[in-house]
């Protein structure tokens, strides 16, 4: 019995499940939520969390933090460089108490080269980011505007923990971001230019050297996006697998960019002292200052506004899909600006989720029934506590992060299982969230009562439609990605020209 997205249905009602799946399927957190819209150098679009498996690098942990949704790589001239008055954190919880014990900062400054072209006689100020001339190395020559970072790791409270600066081999603090994928000839080997930009770093508190990387990549999530704001004008197939269905749809991300931050780090360096406990929790965060005076005349020396005040969260991303399809629309920005500690004021929405009622509302004449079980002890393993026996740690405060048991070995790439755990793939999704993990289709089977098949948190008769095998048709797996560091592929070029 197939069950069809273009089923009749209430125009009112249809435009409520469209608006919702429409918001869940624009990747994990793009545009999620009202206020984030005004400052989209501080929206987080993707967080992942994943035992490396590059090869020779299986000890290793990496971290992903997705900034800057839907960048057109042609977006000059000054591109998409990050916020220097924000900051962004990438946070890990070690002991299960929905608190950080571990962070790392991110502080971004933005250096004005003023290249300029003698022009009769006159020195005059190019506008553009770039001088001319091939670009291949950090800070080149060609490039008008130098972009770098540095990294603060905190231990304890992000607040008033112990603070320490990343560093790299040579005990420089400050590094080069490369500049964003302007086109080939500008940067004629953008990938080579790119790598020289992975630094070997030693963190504060681990003896074994981490690496990382801050830049532009291909958006690494698939979408179709334009058909299912068009009422959910899509099809989705039932339990048995039709490939027309769950492959061929149109990937509307597919020409679009985004910024990276990327750690890769040992798992005896985030696991708790003692190792006693392999489950972390992670998520990524952005602030920006609680104030902004606008410079009526901005000139040489003085910018366009200026920040003050205390630091406050605008973005936060753990578990993909929560804000746009879990946290109801009166409270998205609370969400953003709220911690894991403080995630009991959002508990209906996940006990008592509404996009189950919806789309049996609009299709359970074609077997779409909801779930049965309330409160949803399925949703609370996979969203707030981590499944028992796989991801949950030994004390665990219910709240909402991406969980990751650092003992579950990876596996290779070519091995991965797309659907992660409901596949029989304990290393994917929800255990930690790899490249390659298709969260939506996950995430549509998970909330029409798959783990419920699985005897996870319910039974399989809670769940009528647990083994309809939802998907918006976008397809994901790990062949759309690199076996190495940083993983995500190099970014789209902004000129086609070659």
């Amino acid at each position: 019995m197939a069950l069809s997205f273009k089923h009749p249905l209430h125009p009112a009602v249809g435009a409520m499940l469209a608006l919702l799946l429409a918001a869940q399927a624009q990747a994990s957190s793009h545009r999620e939520a009202p206020f984030i819209t005004n400052i989209p150098k501080a929206d987080a679009t993707d967080f992942y969390m994943f035992r490396s498996y590059e090869p020779g690098r299986e000890r290793f942990v990496t971290l992903i933090a997705d900034y800057v949704p839907l960048q057109d790589p042609y977006g000059g001239p000054n591109y998409f460089m990050l916020d220097p008055n924000a900051l962004y954190e990438i946070h890990i919880d070690n002991n299960g108490d929905a608190k950080e014990d571990l962070t790392f900062q991110f502080r971004f400054t933005n250096t004005n080269k003023d290249a300029q072209f003698t022009v009769g006689g006159k020195k005059v100020s190019i506008p553009l980011v770039i001088n001319g001339g091939a670009i291949d190395g950090a800070n080149a020559a060609g490039t008008n505007v130098r972009e770098t970072y540095a990294v603060t790791v905190v231990r304890g409270d992000r607040r008033g923990g112990t603070k320490g600066a990343v560093s790299n081999v040579d005990g420089g603090i400050t590094f080069d971001k490369p500049i964003d994928n302007i086109g080939r000839k500008s940067i004629p080997d953008y990938a080579g230019y790119a790598a020289r930009h992975v630094y070997e770093v030693k963190i504060p508190g681990c003896e074994v050297p981490a690496r990382m990387f801050v830049g532009q990549r291909k958006d690494p999530f698939v979408v179709n996006l334009g058909e299912t704001f068009d009422l959910v004008n899509i099809k989705a197939p039932a339990v048995e697998f039709n490939a027309n269905a769950e492959r061929n749809a149109r990937d509307d991300l597919s020409n679009k960019n985004v910024t990276t931050i990327a750690m890769e780090v040992a798992a005896s360096c985030l696991v708790a002292p003692g190792g006693a406990d392999p489950v972390i929790g992670g998520w990524t965060t952005a602030s920006v200052r609680q104030g902004r005076l606008v410079n009526p005349a901005p000139g040489t020396g003085t910018g366009a506004s200026k920040e003050g005040g205390a630091w406050t969260q605008v973005s936060r991303l753990g578990m993909p899909l929560v804000n746009e399809v879990v946290i109801g629309l009166k409270d998205k920005d609370r969400f953003n600006h709220s911690k894991p500690s403080s995630d009991a004021q959002f508990a209906d929405y996940v006990t008592h989720p509404t996009l189950p009622m919806l789309v049996e509302t609009l299709f359970g004449s074609a077997g779409a029934k909801a779930p049965t079980n309330f409160p949803r002890n399925d949703l609370v393993a996979a969203f707030l506590t981590g499944v028992k026996g796989l991801n949950q740690p030994a004390k665990v405060t219910p709240s909402e992060m991406l969980r990751l048991n650092t003992a579950i070995a990876p596996v290779a790439m070519g091995k991965q299982k797309r659907l992660g755990v409901i596949d029989g793939d304990n290393a994917g999704f929800p255990n930690g969230r790899r490249p390659g993990d298709d969260v939506v289709d996950i995430a549509l089977r998970v909330v029409m009562g798959k783990l419920c098949t699985l005897s996870l948190g319910c039974v399989p008769a809670d769940a009528p439609a647990g083994a309809i095998r939802f998907t918006d048709g976008a397809y994901l797996d790990d062949a759309a990605f690199t076996m190495a560091f940083p993983y995500l592929k190099p970014p789209l070029p902004g000129s086609p020209q070659q």
